[in-house]
């Protein structure tokens, strides 16, 4: 294929020169492959092949000169444009007049060493008939190349103490970027910057978290990467695995295609150089691994050579960034015309350009080459070559002052550093359209397509423009991409998905697994009062104090409000048992009414005995206050009216047993003391007890109401409404009061238990009494420890205890005699036993 390759070139005037004696590197040289002398000269570095096999070292002998193998089509083609810019130029009669520009091109046949060999020669002229170059001065004025990154950088390092300006048409690391370092570099593409955050935005678009990754072993393939990685994660992206390799480590590649295969990651992004992806397709076809979605890059994404039947198996439906398509005027003729009608004579072409094939039998090896050209409107590149001969042109054009009537000042001496210089500042417009400058980084702006590989119905194959990346819009505009024309991995109409998780629902949240990448996560409920209104939530949101978590944890809903209502089943038995107690009062007063003349009603008091049911009915009512939903009203009402009516019915109850206790004083020979504590006292006595509650109550209510508030306290979940004691001093004084009183009569009745009556009425008093302590002895503490509504139930409760017990202690024996025992209801029977003691 060498041997071949250099018949095809011998139209382009491949020049093997002597070797020169006056000043040479030591060894031998390495010549142009393709050359031509000019008044100025550009020099050219290509991979025209891309094999190169070593000789053996054996330190015997001289070493053998490096033989190469293995056509790269497509820097032979960039080669050509090269050339074909150049003679563009030369045939300009306004641009550089009367002076031509010859060129340069050597073969690094993608190794480093035949690179620094290149790089040297062109340095120093080998080839030069001029004679002794050995002087400092490079005979070159710019250089074009190369196409990786990493050979650039051994150009731009080879050449930067001497000044000499390099103008890469393809080496988009961003190593390149740093000025100190590589101060005399330009190149007419953009960094990966740009195109290692292409790649993160269009994996973020189609909502993929989890991806493997896979670059080249080279500065361009580490540097893209590294960028790629922490956009990724500034994005929320997740990388399963980074893998690298290059195209000499064929154990490194094997291992990087296994761990594809195990992989979870369905998304693949490749990161890898153009030829590096060439064997990693071929692995991949040998191992069968298919489905994967690959994400390339330019190097390789739109390369006719990769998009093949046996490719497209393994990778159809691959998404990259790739270069902009810009098709170059004339250009597919003059490789036509030029190139081929010449290495393929045996092709003849008649006026009407039909083609008749002779005896091309001869050139059977060289036919497999024919189409190589068929691509020229779809390769990327090329534009960019051609603009990097125009920079350096228009720079040049610019240092020699050159006037279009006068022509050139030829006899100029141009150093590298003026054209350096001068490539800073060129600002142009190609042919085509494009704006061509540099900026402060020695770079043009980035513009890329987004393609996805695409077949057709007839088979053939082709990158389908799917989107954009333009820096020079606005950051919101930059990155565009139409995911309705794309065809997926396996020519799937379906978007693959790839994550490490299944994304969590609407009342959860992402929880980490420990020691995995943070896209690996449980998801864990919301804890009650928080909810996750989105899916993928990181953290659960708290519900304001109002509101509560729904039983889906997605929506915050108001608290339900409780308290004691009238129309719940507890509080229909609660009204039931109240106006139950009610109406047995009112039973109980209307008998004593028709029976007011029967001695044991006026041997009772009977003054006292109406007042004391009258307060009991009024104890009973009261406890309707403490239902329903509180107010300020109801608040101040409920707590002052207990306190006022039970404190009026144990007044009737102590003047009852003081009634009996003077009555018995009385009875005995000389004693007067009855008249000390007769109606008029008995009714002060009432009045008074019952003062000193209002006043307390009024005092209560003055400095600290009880009033309505809603309390979240104790249940998160709901609302409790009830009513705030204001002044704990209040509510506890007036129970203070009626326990104060209902202790002093519960000692007074206890004292006269034993008086001698038949009807003796401490004993009733007194064991009325205990009950009432008790019920209020035991209300404390199931009342301190009750919440919610259940603490006004309590309350309740004890109001309709005590009066029950009041009423049914007191008189229930009485109605018992006077319902079913009229013949014991007597002035005999009630005196009786008094009377014959008292004789």
């Amino acid at each position: 294929m060498f041997i071949f390759l250099y018949t095809l070139l011998l139209f382009y005037r491949l020049q093997a020169k002597a070797e020169k004696t006056l000043c040479r590197t030591m060894g031998d040289p390495k010549y142009p492959l393709l050359s031509k002398d000019g008044d100025l000269t550009i020099g050219g570095i290509f991979a025209i092949h891309s094999k190169e096999t070593l000789p053996s070292f054996e330190f015997t002998r001289k070493p053998q000169i490096l033989s190469c193998s293995s056509v790269n089509l497509r820097d032979f083609r960039m080669a050509q444009i090269m050339i074909f810019a150049i003679e563009e130029i030369n045939k300009s009669e306004s641009f550089l007049p009367n002076v031509s520009i010859g060129y340069k091109i050597y073969d690094t046949c993608s190794s480093i060493l035949s690179s620094m060999s290149a790089t040297m020669s062109m340095m120093n002229d080998q080839d030069s008939a001029a004679g002794d170059r050995c002087n400092g001065q490079s005979p070159l004025h710019a250089i074009i190349g190369e196409t990786e990154s990493s050979a650039t950088v051994i150009l731009s390092r080879t050449t930067g103490p001497f000044k000499i300006p390099v103008i890469s048409h393809a080496a988009s690391c961003e190593c390149l970027s740093n000025r100190k370092e590589y101060p005399s570099f330009f190149r007419t593409i953009a960094s990966d910057y740009h195109q290692s955050r292409a790649l993160a935005y269009i994996v973020k678009h189609l909502g993929w978290s989890w991806v493997g990754a896979v670059n080249s072993d080279n500065d361009y393939g580490n540097d893209g990467m590294a960028i790629f990685l922490n956009t990724a994660k500034k994005e929320g992206i997740c990388v399963e695995y980074s893998e690298k390799f290059y195209r000499t480590e064929p154990e490194k590649l094997l291992k990087v295609v296994d761990i594809m295969k195990k992989g979870t990651a369905k998304v693949i992004i490749a990161f890898v150089s153009f030829l590096e992806m060439g064997l990693l397709i071929e692995q991949l076809s040998i191992q069968n691994i298919t489905g994967l979605q690959v994400i390339g890059v330019k190097s390789w994404v739109a390369s006719n050579e990769y998009i093949t039947p046996k490719s497209f198996r393994v990778i159809g439906g691959a998404l990259g960034v790739a270069l902009r398509k810009i098709n170059i005027e004339r250009f597919s003729d003059y490789v036509i015309k030029t190139f081929w009608d010449t290495a393929f004579p045996c092709i003849e072409r008649d006026g009407n350009s039909s083609q008749n094939i002779l005896n091309c039998d001869r050139y059977q090896d060289l036919l497999v080459l024919k189409n190589y050209n068929e691509d020229v409107p779809e390769h990327r590149y090329s534009s960019y070559v051609y603009k990097a001969v125009y920079a350096v042109a228009y720079a040049l054009h610019s240092l020699l002052k050159c006037k279009e009537q006068n022509g050139c000042e030829k006899d100029l001496t141009i150093q590298p550093q003026q054209v350096v210089e001068a490539l800073k500042k060129v600002n142009f417009t190609v042919k085509f359209g494009d704006q061509v400058w540099f900026d402060s980084s020695g770079a043009v702006i980035a513009q890329y397509e987004v393609v996805n590989w695409q077949q057709d119905s007839d088979g053939s194959f082709h990158f389908k423009p799917v989107g954009y990346y333009d820096a020079s819009k606005p950051p919101h505009q930059r990155f565009v991409l139409n995911t309705e024309n794309i065809i997926w991995a396996g020519g799937q109409l379906e978007k693959p998905r790839s994550v490490c998780s299944e994304s969590c629902p609407k009342g959860t949240r992402k929880a980490a697994q420990k020691g995995r990448p943070v896209c690996c996560y449980d998801c864990i409920p919301c804890a009650e009062g928080e909810i996750s209104n989105e899916t993928d939530s990181n953290n659960c949101k708290l519900c304001p104090g109002e509101y509560w978590s729904n039983a889906e944890k997605n929506e915050c809903v108001l608290k339900a409000v409780e308290f004691l209502s009238f129309t719940e089943v507890m509080g229909i038995v609660l009204v039931f048992f109240i106006l139950f107690g009610v109406g047995l009062t009112v039973l109980v007063a209307l008998l004593f009414y028709s029976k007011k003349d029967t001695p044991i009603v006026k041997a009772n008091n009977s003054e006292l005995s109406f007042l004391l049911l009258f307060s009991l009915t009024l104890c009973f009512l009261c406890s309707l206050t403490f239902m329903g939903r509180p107010t300020e009203w109801s608040c101040m009402l409920r707590h002052t009216a207990f306190g006022i009516t039970f404190v009026l019915c144990i007044s009737c109850v102590l003047g009852k047993t003081i009634v009996v206790l003077m009555a018995f004083k009385a009875t005995l020979p000389g004693n007067n003391v009855i008249k000390w504590f007769g109606p008029l006292q008995q009714r002060l006595s009432v009045l008074a007890f019952t003062f000193i509650q209002v006043l307390i109550c009024v005092l209560w209510l003055t400095i600290s109401p009880p009033f309505p508030c809603e309390n979240m306290k104790y249940f998160k979940e709901k609302i409790i409404l009830e009513c705030s004691l204001g002044s704990s001093i209040g509510f506890w004084a007036v129970l203070g009061y009626i326990g104060l009183l209902a202790l002093l009569c519960f000692i007074l009745a206890f004292l006269a238990r034993t008086l001698p009556d038949n009807f003796n009425e401490a004993k009733f008093i007194t064991f009325s009494m205990l009950i009432f302590c008790a019920v209020w002895i035991t209300f404390i503490p199931a009342y301190v420890s009750s919440l919610g509504k259940f603490t006004v139930a309590v309350e309740i409760f004890a109001i309709l205890a005590s009066s029950f017990g009041l009423l049914c202690c007191i008189f229930a024996p009485k109605c018992y005699i006077i319902l079913f025992k009229p013949e014991q209801n007597t002035k005999q029977h009630v005196m009786g036993k008094m009377s014959s003691k008292s004789y």
